[in-house]
């Protein structure tokens, strides 16, 4: 019995963590990334990218860029974790959704491009890094990164810098390079975040909770 309830409870805290991180980094990426002009790489970049090119919502954009990044990955994930990727993805494009009915609920940090980086990168890093200790994430770099690197043969860290970089190149078509110098502070700081949230143990927090 002892046993079924701890399966329980890390089952559970695994869905409260794929969709509390799915609305820490909705909540972010709207309010700070998107009016502050402080970008991130990946996924998450493009789909501001392709809102600022075309206008689509990063609601739309998002949904279908990590759904094709789920297809090219799942034989290099497993079927667990693509199921996890696609609750985390498909509640953060629901989460975008909602914030862009209302209001802006954070101060715009437009003029203080160094806050919004550091800011930024705090909801990215302690959003994303709930989903993947979770085994999941709402965005589909990860399983985009691991099939590259399988393929290519690379080590996967050179895969994220590469795709991160080519998306923040792609940026300067309206970002202007000062502020892509803190774009870049975003992705370096929000990916240590993330490691850092991977590093806390679930069992600890079990333990404590009692």
């Amino acid at each position: 019995m002892e046993w079924k309830r701890l399966c329980g409870t890390r089952t559970s805290l695994k869905y409260i963590n794929l969709l509390s991180g799915s609305a820490i980094l909705a909540f972010g990426l709207y309010h700070v990334h998107s009016f502050s002009g402080v970008t991130e790489g990946g996924v998450l970049g493009l789909t501001l990218l392709l809102h600022h090119w075309f206008r689509i919502s990063p609601a739309v954009s998002g949904f279908i860029l990590n759904f094709i990044c789920y297809i090219l990955g799942m034989k290099v994930l497993g079927k667990k974790f693509i199921a996890y990727s696609i609750i985390s993805g498909s509640a953060f494009s629901i989460f975008y959704a909602i914030f862009e009915q209302f209001d802006p609920l954070w101060p715009n940090l437009v003029d203080y491009p160094l806050l919004a980086a550091v800011v930024g990168a705090m909801f990215v890093g302690v959003g994303v890094g709930l989903c993947v200790r979770a085994g999941g994430a709402p965005g589909g770099d990860d399983a985009l990164a691991m099939s590259l690197a399988k393929i290519t043969k690379k080590e996967i860290q050179w895969v994220y810098l590469v795709s991160d970089l080519i998306v923040l190149i792609l940026s300067l078509s309206y970002i202007p390079v000062q502020r892509l110098i803190y774009s870049l502070l975003t992705v370096v700081l929000s990916g240590q975040i993330i490691g850092i949230m991977q590093k806390i143990k679930v069992k600890r927090m079990l333990q404590s909770g009692r």
